[in-house]
């Protein structure tokens, strides 16, 4: 499996291939990053919990469900890209943050705020 800097790299060759790069603001990657997840939620739109977690078994739906991800990924790896953000670093980093706010003995179980947990 590539890491992320080597899916990046064949990202920005398949881009630059296309001369996209003239259509990659920051502003135009993170709407389409957004328009890309509502079409992940639109695979959940109407359905029942039940069906939503029967998706990855169904052949058409599981493709779906996986091209939505990828299609996510993607633009967010043009945004870190564009934005000269380490992902894989930005993400432990956060981690870290959130372990702060959501401590184990107050968080477990729990769906509360952060704020919330006292």
């Amino acid at each position: 499996m590539p890491d992320l800097n080597a899916l990046t790299a064949e990202l920005l060759a398949f881009r630059d291939a296309r001369d996209w790069r003239q259509f990659h603001s920051l502003r135009n990657l993170i709407v389409s990053l957004n328009l890309e997840a509502g079409e992940l939620l639109e695979l959940t739109q109407w359905r029942r919990d039940d069906e939503i977690e029967a998706l990855p078994a169904d052949a058409r739906a599981a493709e779906a469900l996986r091209d939505e991800c990828a299609d996510i990924l993607l633009y967010l790896l043009l945004i870190a890209d564009k934005a000269g953000i380490d992902l894989l670093a930005a993400a432990r980093a956060k981690l870290v943050k959130n372990g702060e706010k959501y401590p184990v003995d107050k968080a477990r179980g729990s769906r509360a705020k952060y704020t919330e947990l006292g």
